[in-house]
């Protein structure tokens, strides 16, 4: 069996990285080397990078090391090395945003979010897997290839998307964290369906040029880290804001949506439930049923305004040259956009507005919403082969994240798995626009409370 290099963040995540690395117990090379050499034994297997910038890397983990022994610090990610989701334009490495279609043009020259992260002192190890065009949410994607859901090795499960490829690569240790984007739900289902954390921001809060932009007005950026701490620590230094503290649970108000959210759970995503909810009462949270009726507007909205904001990014000539090539279903469901009114267009997103208006008065009196990530675990990637079947899984896959987007409200997922699954399962803490540091103190609290979510076993992709 191929010996597979020990993770240098695990355990003590970024915290204690910053801690060995400043005593001199480790490098920023010396990190950068050994994720590279776990992506060498790992990823011919699980498939959770586009690109390996290996020499880039190790030559800019080398200079950081040299900046630190002449005495200049970057601060907690100094060292660092992560993964770029591939609809990031990246000095030095090529951008297919999961396409065998050429859209370099649209992506354009590096942007201010990728060189946030090199000033804050991140070694960028490579670009990771995304679906074609940041449009699907299972992670399956023909023309670049689907990861493998690092939690069975058996079996080919879903990883979820689109930001798929960072969230195998950070559930499989391949990176210290990665960064990826939510327009539906892109960062949380990753993290749901591999057992990391997942912040999902407002859209706004941190900007989008130089990433492929699929729906302008849903698209945000966000980490999927190893935990809540991780993300805390990566949301302070990109926002210059302090790092967020655990709240106390007793005393915290959180919503539980009485429909829709819960619906049509299977039986592990509702015992972990189950089991988190009477955790946070025992500890003291009030849990307040409330209503949610926009919700299902989610079903309205997506289906429209998604295919018609792909062909609006495209364009209706580079689609029709290029459909032929694109993944079926993608291509399948920007074709829907082809035959998109602008009225009705403009009239959904008009509503969406509404909508959003609506779910701040909701929130007032609580401290954050709490539901399920997904109402489903990892399924097989086979399942997706009968249409029917395909579609009720779809639906069940995005139930929950939806919403947020639509609403307008920032997000965190929390693997709580350990709580009664096999197989990963997130918990959504929902809160009002610009509240991620509300909303990661709470994850943090909640992730006190359950504890540390177990790592995949990767034994059987050594074999």
């Amino acid at each position: 069996m191929t010996t597979l290099p020990a993770d240098p963040f695990e355990p003590g995540g970024i915290a204690l990285f910053g801690k060995r690395l400043r005593g001199g117990e480790i490098t920023a090379e010396a990190a950068t080397r050994a994720y590279l050499a776990r992506i060498a034994v790992l990823d011919d297997r699980l498939g959770a990078y586009q690109y390996v910038a290996a020499e880039q890397a190790v030559a800019a983990a080398r200079a950081l090391d040299g900046l630190l022994a002449a005495g200049t610090d970057l601060g907690p990610l100094m060292g660092v090395p992560v993964a770029i989701k591939d609809l990031f334009a990246v000095d030095g490495m090529p951008t297919t945003a999961g396409s065998n279609i050429d859209v370099g043009d649209l992506i354009g020259a590096e942007g201010r979010f990728v060189k946030a992260l090199k000033r804050a002192g991140c070694v960028i190890l490579g670009k990771t897997k995304t679906v074609e065009f940041a449009l699907g949410t299972t992670g399956i994607s023909k023309p670049r290839g689907t990861p493998w859901n690092p939690w069975d090795a058996a079996t080919q499960r879903i990883p979820g998307g689109s930001s798929s490829g960072p969230g195998v690569a950070t559930a499989a240790g391949l990176c210290a964290f990665a960064i990826g984007t939510d327009t539906g739900g892109s960062v949380r289902l990753p993290a749901h369906f591999c057992g990391t954390f997942g912040l999902k921001t407002t859209a706004g809060l941190w900007p989008t040029d130089g990433v492929f932009p699929l729906a302008r007005d849903l698209d945000s950026i966000g980490p999927l880290t190893r935990s809540a701490a991780d993300a805390a620590i990566v949301f302070a230094v990109l926002t210059g804001q302090p790092t967020p503290t655990a709240s106390p649970v007793r005393g915290l108000r959180l919503g539980k949506p009485v429909h829709y959210f819960y619906d049509n759970l299977d039986s592990n995503v509702a015992a972990c439930m189950t089991a988190a909810l009477t955790m946070l009462e025992e500890a003291g949270a009030d849990i307040v049923p409330i209503e949610v009726p926009e919700a299902p507007e989610r079903e309205k909205y997506f289906p429209a305004a998604l295919p018609a904001d792909l062909i609006s990014v495209l364009g209706r000539e580079r689609f029709l040259a290029g459909r032929e090539r694109m993944d079926p279903v993608v291509a399948a469901r920007g074709g829907m956009g082809l035959e998109a009114k602008a009225a009705e267009v403009l009239q959904v997103k008009w509503w969406r507005q509404q909508l959003c208006a609506a779910a701040e008065a909701r929130s007032e009196g609580l401290d954050g919403w709490i539901t399920p990530t997904a109402a489903i675990a990892s399924v097989p990637v086979a399942d997706f082969t009968d249409p029917a079947e395909a579609m009720r899984l779809t639906l069940a896959i995005t139930q929950d994240t939806q919403p947020g987007n639509l609403l307008g409200l920032c997000a965190t997922t929390t693997p709580i798995q350990m709580l009664g699954s096999a197989l990963p399962v997130g918990l959504q803490l929902l809160c009002p626009a610009n509240h991620e540091a509300r909303a990661l103190a709470i994850a943090l609290a909640i992730e006190d409370l359950v504890g540390p979510p177990p790592r995949p076993d990767l034994s059987g992709f050594l074999e």
